[in-house]
């Protein structure tokens, strides 16, 4: 179920008897020369509507612009200031307690968001209000991505862009696709924009001159399908645990 589809009075029945929803956010920012700048929220929003269609679930309108000055250098990306997304997020996800929902999934395709998710969750859950936690599609499925990938690359690598292929392709641009890799940094690892330890890089053109890291050329759309189902159902069977849940057992211990 779609909430900005439905007329209200045919809400008041999923209200009633159910109190799990899904709310899909991502960012409007580069994703290299090949992808498309709505790549998180396409892919959030796209996780959200399947599995709201597959348990029935309540799904919100997708929060397409997040936490992105990182790649603020590249032309179009938008971004929402940390302490106002937290805010904005929080105000949202909490009206929805006014009609009954006490816990939520933030369907989220965005790296920079999650921090931000994570605290909204605690005040919310704090204050007893609901349990709201952050579902990231790419870490439910890690080792499903380091098979298939050699160089996956956390931006705009060939994960996201075989996810795009495969739900979007008219989007992509396949004829950039080489030039993404040699543009980029294909080869990377836990010392990339490192110094003694310490991490000295703030934007993500410090590390790559077009945006992207990892080898696009291992993309494919027929990989997206495979990486889309299996997520997906990770993400079916986490609504189902958390419908199953006490609402008191969500809540924060007492002090020992």
């Amino acid at each position: 179920m779609y909430l900005a589809d439905e007329a209200w009075p045919d809400l008041e029945s999923y209200f009633e008897s159910e109190s799990l929803a899904l709310v899909p956010l991502g960012s409007t920012e580069q994703h290299g020369p090949h992808l498309p700048e709505a790549t998180d929220h396409l892919i959030a929003e796209s996780f959200a509507r399947a599995a709201a269609e597959d348990t029935g679930y309540l799904c919100t309108p997708t929060i397409s612009v997040g936490v992105s000055p990182h790649h603020r250098q590249f032309h179009g990306t938008m971004w929402a200031d940390a302490p106002a997304f937290r805010d904005y997020v929080e105000s949202i996800t909490r009206n929805l307690s006014y009609h009954g929902i006490d816990r939520v999934v933030f369907v989220n395709a965005h790296g920079g968001n999650v921090e931000h998710l994570r605290e909204v969750g605690r005040r919310l859950r704090d204050d007893g209000t609901m349990y709201a936690i952050e579902w990231m599609w790419d870490e439910s499925i890690t080792d499903y991505i380091e098979e298939a990938f050699e160089t996956p690359g956390p931006h705009g690598g060939p994960k996201e862009t075989s996810l795009v292929q495969y739900l979007a392709p008219e989007l992509v641009h396949e004829d950039r696709i080489e030039d993404a890799r040699d543009g980029g940094l294909r080869e990377f690892d836990e010392s990339t924009g490192r110094v003694h330890g310490a991490r000295t890089f703030y934007d993500t053109i410090d590390n790559t001159e077009n945006g992207v890291l990892g080898d696009q050329t291992d993309a494919s759309a027929e990989v997206g399908e495979e990486l889309f189902e299996a997520a997906l159902s990770n993400l079916c069977h986490l609504c189902e645990w958390l419908a199953d849940q006490r609402f008191e057992d969500l809540l924060p211990k007492a002090h020992v």
